[in-house]
């Protein structure tokens, strides 16, 4: 039989409407944080103050004293095992006799309102006795141990071919501060306990390994607590972790009513994971025309009091610790370790982000050494398709690296700013003056993996029922997938419509019902659940073409316009065929197999695909105030296909956004393990007045193994981002990547004191 496809509207390839665009607009869509039950009481978690002690007791009289407090629960009350954590279980539920990091939690507390639940946590009294806090990565590694088995997370060593002696070699080290997911919507849910288990509607990123996690904390069979996804308002990482669900669930089962919890602002802080902080050690060697010969790195990340992904993080930043250029020796050592600071996990890069910002300072301060033009060394070492990385893993796909570079460095330079002082560095404060500016111009080349890697069993699985309802061929859609705003939703009635050729698709809600669908992240969503959605209506169209194969008596039957046609012409409408019964098909996909770098020399064919993006930065810096304004950015890359090209370009603006916030002003400060700035009014992100015009290149190279050709675009934009503002800052100053601006975010205070060190001829070498 053959099957002939035509593009449905608002298919594969068009600009689809999303279906939540109008409610999120409105304000009326309805987030986790709106959930209600009208026999709901209120969840609030006590929190250590210290970033390190021993917990001596705790006394929950006062707090149980107050009408309407129901219940305050310790590690003692956790029926299960009292820990969680996506890749090791190292985290309890609630501490029992050690806190390893300030605002872990202790106690929950439930009551009437949320005013009661707070002021019942803030009675509860724990007594502490205080342990050295360790909070230096650095000391971590030879410190006493924090867990069992020592501080050290992984250590993954990259070896490959033998260093040959350089002409020109330059050295540097580098630090990227710890930044927030920043989501606008805090974590919340609401348990429901049922007669068999617990009922969760959470915001989360991947139900089914929240799932398994809960079951345990709640000695309950899997199939006993039901997850269903809740409106999510952004993740970027930070909702991977467990956060209020183990609580809430724990309160609903031991009351026997629904519980809700919702954190505030300040609290979210303490409640989710951040990117790790990094410092970085570099050395790189080259030729005199600027081939490379070797490059050196040794990596440290902070991982924190817990494990979380850091394993898989020091993975992708020692892979990507070269960038996308051809290397033929390689020496990279990269570790994680455990420190009394906040737990640092998944956020949007994973891991490459830090060490772009590395190896493009290094590339930059090569290019000057050798006095060449910092694009031309990039072009010189771009690797291509067939190229080798640094694990020794063959590029198969689309390579395109030189091309996007060319593409960012062709764009026309921004007129110089005039005198409107909102484009200006110092914005309406009207502290700085047009003619005092100093513009710079910089570029970022990255690379990523997309999907799991290093022989994970990555799949996904998708349900798809074709229905007759008034006439008309209806589908439905059921996936686990985890819509976090990048529009999976959208994209997974678009390859309906496509596949089934049929006008209405509806998706039903994510949830623990129907097989797993994997995590929202590593930019694999649409790969994978897509493919799943695209196989499941494949195995529908084959069941509907083998009913008209016996109605029509006929083979060689044509699937489009609604109906099956015979060769004869004779044909029969979706809706006839579906009168006999409902066409219901899952679908499990997974992608190509991958294995596990070799633990000496961290070769092996680990990824499945790389990603590749390149960025251009126009700045504008205020020498006096060391204020600096981004004027525009541009971001070419590659998508394979382009399944909703306005969803990819909300995907770039989005990650340039995040990008230029790590650049120039997010960061969480962090003393003595406690964080001094959680909120929204002390850690900056980027508003709309500081979001610069963006020119953006979408290159669609099919790839030969994914759905469609497409690659995942929901990291990349992000990665290279940073490294090509911190370039074009001190291309404005003048100043070498050294002392004062190797890192990020870069400070007013580091951009000035980098313009007085020249001024004074203290600039570093």
């Amino acid at each position: 039989m053959t099957m002939t496809l035509s593009v449905a509207a608002d298919g594969v390839g068009a600009s689809a409407r999303r279906p939540d665009a109008m409610s999120k607009v409105r304000g009326d869509f309805a987030y986790s944080s709106d959930l209600w039950h009208d026999e709901m009481v209120w969840g609030a978690t006590v929190r250590s103050p210290h970033p390190h002690a021993r917990v001596v007791s705790v006394d929950a009289a006062a707090a149980l004293a107050l009408p309407g407090v129901h219940a305050v629960l310790t590690a003692a009350d956790v029926p299960g095992v009292n820990r969680y954590g996506l890749e090791k279980r190292d985290q309890p539920v609630l501490a029992e006799d050690v806190v390893r990091y300030a605002g872990e939690p202790v106690a929950v507390v439930a009551a009437d309102t949320p005013e009661l639940a707070r002021r019942a946590a803030g009675l509860v009294r724990v007594e502490y006795a205080e342990l050295p806090a360790l909070t230096d990565p650095e000391r971590a590694l030879e410190s006493p141990a924090l867990h069992e088995g020592g501080n050290l997370v992984r250590h993954l060593r990259i070896r490959r071919g033998t260093h040959a002696e350089a002409d020109v070699v330059v050295t540097g080290e580098y630090e990227v501060g710890m930044q927030d997911q920043a989501f606008l919507g805090p974590e919340s849910c609401l348990a429901v306990p049922s007669e068999e288990g617990v009922d969760l509607y959470c915001s989360t990123q991947w139900l089914h390994v929240d799932q398994d996690q809960l079951a345990d904390c709640l000695a309950l069979p899997k199939e006993h607590v039901r997850l269903t996804l809740s409106g999510v308002g952004g993740a970027f990482g930070g909702r991977e972790d467990l956060s209020v669900q183990a609580h809430a669930c724990l309160l609903a089962l031991r009351l026997g009513r629904p519980v809700k919890m919702s954190y505030g602002r300040e609290e979210s802080f303490a409640g989710h994971v951040h990117r790790h902080p990094a410092r970085m050690r570099y050395e790189h060697g080259a030729t005199r025309d600027g081939r490379l010969l070797y490059v050196k790195a040794d990596i440290l990340l902070d991982g924190g009091a817990y494990a979380s992904t850091s394993a898989a993080v020091t993975g992708n930043a020692g892979c990507f610790a070269t960038g996308p250029y051809e290397v033929p020796a390689v020496e990279v050592d990269c570790r994680a370790v455990y420190t009394n600071n906040p737990p640092a996990g998944a956020m949007r890069g994973f891991g490459a982000v830090q060490v772009c910002f590395g190896h493009e300072s290094q590339m930059d301060k090569l290019a000057a050494a050798l006095g060449m033009d910092p694009v031309e060394l990039r072009l010189r070492n771009a690797v291509s398709t067939g190229s080798v990385m640094a694990t020794g893993q063959r590029v198969e796909g689309p390579a395109p690296v030189a091309e996007l570079l060319r593409r960012v460095a062709g764009k026309p330079v921004p007129p110089p700013a005039g005198d409107d002082p909102r484009l200006l560095p110092g914005g309406t404060s009207n502290s700085t003056r047009a003619g005092q500016l100093v513009r710079g111009v910089g570029y970022g080349l990255s690379v990523k993996n997309i999907c799991k890697s290093a022989g994970y069993d990555d799949y996904g699985t998708a349900r798809v029922r074709l229905f007759a309802h008034e006439g008309e061929a209806v589908a439905e859609v059921h996936t686990a997938a985890a819509e976090v705003g990048q529009g999976l939703v959208t994209v997974q009635a678009q390859i309906a419509r496509t596949e089934l050729e049929v006008g209405r698709v509806t998706i039903l809600p994510a949830d623990t019902a129907v097989g797993d669908a994997g995590t929202s992240s590593a930019s694999r969503q649409t790969w994978m659940s897509g493919g799943a959605v695209r196989a499941a209506c494949l195995a529908v169209r084959a069941r509907l073409l083998e009913r008209a194969a016996v109605l029509l008596g006929a083979e060689n039957l044509v699937y489009g316009d609604g109906a099956v046609t015979a060769p004869s012409g004779r044909s029969i409408t979706l809706a006839e065929l579906l009168a006999m019964g409902d066409v219901d098909e899952t679908a499990v996909f997974r992608h190509r197999a991958t294995e596990a770098l070799d633990p000496e020399t961290g070769q092996g064919d680990a990824h499945v695909a790389y990603a590749f993006a390149a960025h251009r930065a126009v700045v504008d810096v205020d020498p006096e105030l060391g204020s600096v304004r981004v004027v525009e950015i541009a971001c070419a890359q590659d998508v394979g296909k382009a399944i909703n090209p306005v969803a990819v370009e909300g995907q770039m603006h989005g990650g340039i956004a995040q990008g230029l916030g790590l650049a120039v002003m997010e960061e969480i400060r962090l003393r003595d393990g406690r964080i001094l700035n959680p909120s929204f009014t002390d850690y900056l992100i980027p508003t709309t007045m500081d979001m610069p015009p963006t020119v953006l290149d979408i290159l669609e190279l099919p790839r030969p193994d994914s759905p469609y050709g497409l690659t995942g675009v929901g990291e990349p934009p992000l990665l290279s981002a940073p490294a090509a503002i911190a370039a074009a800052v001190r291309d404005a100053v003048g100043a070498a990547a050294g002392a004062a601006l190797n890192r990020i975010p870069m400070t007013p205070e580091a951009v000035a004191t980098a313009v007085l060190d020249r001024r004074q001829g203290r600039a570093p070498a």
